[in-house]
C-alpha cells in the first residue's frame, strides 16, 4: 500500500468558514482523498490540516507517509521554521512530495527549490485554462490526451522563478495570453517533487477527471518503495541533508 498524507491549510477566517467549503464541502483535502481512494485500491489516505498537532506535521504522521500532497494559500509563512525543516528532511530522505497550486509560495517549496518560487504573474480570475501535455513519455502524463481544458481556473503566467525542472510535463495556456510551466518535476536528495498548477480553492478543478488522473499518476511516480524507512531522519542528520 502507498501511504498518502494530504495536507491542506484549511484556513478559517474570522467567521470560521474556509472559502473552499462553498465548492468542496469536506475541504480540498477531503475531495482529493475521495478520488485517490476511488481510483487506486493500493492507496491509503490520511488527511491533516494546520489545526492538527504540530500543524499536522508531527513525526508520527511523517513516519507513516510515503507521499505528501501539500496545498496552501493564506498561511504560507505561519508554519514554524523548525517544522518546515522537519518536513524537508523527510522529503530529502525519500518521501515523495506533490505541491499543488498556490503551495508554490510555501516555505517548504521555496527551501527545496532554493529560489523565490512566489515570483510569477497571476490574475485572480476564473478564465479557461488549456493544459498541454509536453512530455508524452512521462509516467505522470500517462493516459491523457494531447491537452485538456478547465472551464475556470486562476491565471498563472511566466516568469515562474523555479530552478530548471528535471522534467517539464505540462504547460498551461490562458486566453489572456499567459503561458505557465504547470507540471514540473525535480529530484531532491532521495526524494521526488512534483508541482502542479490547477486548484484554486473556490473553483472546481479537483473534480475534473484529467486533474484527478494527473494527481493519481503523480502519487505513483513520487512513491519510492525501495528507499526504506524514514526513521533515520533525525536532528543528527540535519546538517547532512540541509
Amino acid at each position: 500500500m502507498i501511504r498518502v498524507t494530504i495536507w491542506n491549510e484549511f484556513y478559517k477566517p474570522n467567521d470560521g468558514k474556509p472559502a473552499e467549503l462553498s465548492v468542496y464541502p469536506n475541504g480540498i483535502h477531503g475531495a482529493i482523498a475521495d478520488f485517490l481512494t476511488e481510483n487506486d485500491s493500493e492507496i491509503t489516505v490520511t488527511t491533516r490540516t494546520m489545526h492538527d498537532k504540530e500543524f499536522g506535521f508531527d513525526n508520527e504522521t511523517l513516519e507513516n507517509t510515503d507521499v505528501l500532497l501539500y496545498w496552501s494559500h493564506i498561511v504560507q509563512d505561519a508554519i514554524p521554521d523548525e517544522i518546515v525543516e522537519r518536513v524537508q528532511r523527510y522529503a530529502l530522505s525519500g518521501m515523495g512530495l506533490i505541491v499543488l497550486h498556490s503551495g508554490h509560495a510555501s516555505k517548504l517549496f521555496r527551501r527545496l527549490m532554493g529560489t523565490n518560487t512566489n515570483r510569477l504573474r497571476w490574475h485572480e480570475d476564473a478564465l479557461p485554462c488549456r493544459i498541454w501535455k509536453i512530455d508524452y513519455a512521462h509516467p505522470i502524463a500517462e493516459g491523457l490526451d494531447d491537452y485538456f481544458e478547465l472551464a475556470h481556473e486562476e491565471t498563472y503566467g511566466e516568469h515562474f522563478d523555479i530552478p530548471q525542472p528535471d522534467d517539464l510535463v505540462f504547460v498551461s495556456w490562458f486566453p489572456s495570453g499567459e503561458v505557465f510551466r504547470s507540471g514540473c518535476t525535480w529530484h531532491r536528495g532521495l526524494g521526488r517533487v512534483f508541482y502542479f498548477q490547477p486548484g484554486h480553492e473556490t473553483l472546481e478543478s479537483y473534480y475534473d477527471k484529467n486533474v484527478q488522473k494527473v494527481i493519481c499518476n503523480a502519487v505513483r511516480w513520487a512513491y519510492r518503495p525501495n528507499v526504506g524507512s524514514y526513521s533515520y531522519v533525525t536532528d543528527e542528520t540535519k546538517a547532512i541533508v540541509m
